[in-house]
Formats: C-alpha cells, sequence, structure tokens
C-alpha cells in the first residue's frame, strides 16, 4: 500500500478496484484545508482518461507492471512507435495515452514501457534528462539572487521556469517526474 502523496507519473495503483496509471500529478497544500493531490489518471483497461483531487493520506495498492526496455523510434501523427530491444518488435501507444512525457522524448531515446496484461500503458523516463534552450527572454543584468525566475522554451515546445542566467543554448537539466528545472549543465 501506498499514499496518495507518493503517486508520480507512471505509478500505477489499484482505486475502487479498477487499475489506474498517473499521467499527471501535482502536491497542494492550501493554508487549513488538507493536503490533496490533482492527478490526471488513465484506466489500465479502458484507456479513459479522467482527473481528481484526492486526499493526500488516502490509501492505494501499487501494481507491479512488467517492465521492458525499449527505444523510441518515431511520431505518426497518432501514435508515439517505440522498438523493443530485445525482439525488434514494435509497440505503438496513442498520444493520448502518454501525457506530458510526449515533451520529453527524443528520437532513438532508450526508455522503459510498462505493460499491464500485455497491453502497453504508459512510458517510464529516466528521472532526469538534459535539454537545451531555444527560446526565452534575456534576464535582468545584475540580477544574481538565483530565486528570480522566468519562462524558457526547449524544442519539443515544452515551457518551464529556469533562473535568469539560462539563456539561448544553454544545456539544463530536468526533472521528468514533475517536469521542473534541476540545474544547469556545462
Amino acid at each position: 500500500m501506498i499514499v496518495m502523496q507518493d503517486v508520480r507519473i507512471g505509478t500505477a495503483f489499484v482505486m475502487d478496484g479498477n487499475g489506474y496509471v498517473a499521467l499527471k500529478s501535482e502536491f497542494s497544500k492550501s493554508g487549513r484545508n488538507a493536503a490533496v493531490m490533482k492527478l490526471k489518471i488513465k484506466n489500465l483497461l479502458t484507456n479513459q482518461i479522467s482527473e481528481g483531487v484526492y486526499k493526500a493520506a488516502d490509501k492505494v495498492e501499487e501494481i507491479n507492471l512488467d517492465l521492458r526496455p525499449m527505444q523510441y523510434s518515431y511520431n505518426d501523427g497518432t501514435d508515439y512507435v517505440f522498438m523493443d530491444m530485445e525482439s525488434f518488435e514494435q509497440v505503438e501507444i496513442p498520444v493520448d495515452q502518454l501525457g506530458d512525457t510526449i515533451f520529453f522524448l527524443e528520437d532513438n531515446m532508450e526508455i522503459e514501457i510498462a505493460f499491464y496484461e500485455g497491453q502497453a500503458v504508459t512510458v517510464k523516463l529516466p528521472i532526469n534528462i538534459v535539454r537545451e534552450i531555444t527560446e526565452t527572454e534575456p534576464g535582468i543584468k545584475g540580477d544574481t539572487s538565483g530565486k528570480s525566475m522566468k519562462r524558457a522554451k526547449i524544442a519539443s515546445g515544452y515551457e518551464l521556469m529556469v533562473p535568469l542566467f539560462c539563456e539561448i543554448g544553454t544545456k539544463i537539466k530536468i526533472d521528468t517526474r514533475d517536469g521542473s528545472y534541476v540545474e544547469r549543465v556545462k
């Protein structure tokens, strides 16, 4: 059993007798209110996607999925195609099933795909990836506090907040679990 607070992107769990995988996970605690998790989840059998707010202390049973090493090949417009590294079989996963993970995929990237009852359900990315900033505004000269942030965009179109010293062409490390900036890479 795990508590809802520990549910991250790609975590599979049983709730109300159905199997789900988290596509988006956000912790929220405000004022006197109880801590909650805002989740975007997908039913593992019906592929129905829903969003909800759950108490962070609620317990759910985690599902162990069959993980296989795969390589991202290409996107054909409606599906993302992955190749099994051992058998060279191709697996297609619809765009809507992948959630925000599509922003972090790169050609020939080696990842793990989780299977539930023989069906591909989600992609497990490395925790940290390195990407180059393709678009951002110039930083304010002299502001070196490190706490000021600005918007930046990477090649996939994903936007995130980065420190002011990051410029176009700067390589940064991104946490794929929540899409946040980790550090600048030299």
